[in-house]
């Protein structure tokens, strides 16, 4: 196995972007597409828990699009089939930082979330 094979890392790189462009349009497709679509996939977000594609497709849909950020440092690490997405963002007009991180696994349809987690500072979620 090859660690961070620049191909890869540009492959996930890619992906990661096209999610961060749906999130902030509120593309509830696109994003559904990024994600595993199984019960498997899991989400913890900072004031919600989502096990399952059924959770975090009823939970976007009711939240109205996602609070406007600009992202921060991204670091993105590949291990064969598996990567993961570690960012750092700010919510737009503020200093207020948060953190993304994804697990990505490579499907014979592509590149897909399997688990995703966003906390932000100064919350205990």
């Amino acid at each position: 196995m090859i660690i961070n094979d620049p191909k890869i890392v540009a492959e996930v790189k890619a992906q990661f972007d096209r999610y961060e462009r749906a999130l902030m349009t509120d593309d509830l497709d696109e994003m559904d597409q990024l994600f595993h679509d199984a019960p498997t996939t899991v989400r913890y977000g900072v004031g919600e828990v989502l096990y399952g594609m059924d959770e975090i497709r009823e939970f976007r849909k009711g939240r109205g699009g996602s609070p406007q950020r600009r992202l921060g440092r991204v670091f993105i690490s590949t291990f064969g089939d598996v990567a993961t997405a570690n960012a750092e963002f700010f919510r737009e007009g503020t200093d207020r930082r948060g953190r993304q991180s994804q697990t990505w696994i490579r499907f014979e349809d592509g590149w897909k979330i399997v688990s995703a987690h966003v906390s932000m500072e100064g919350t205990t979620s």
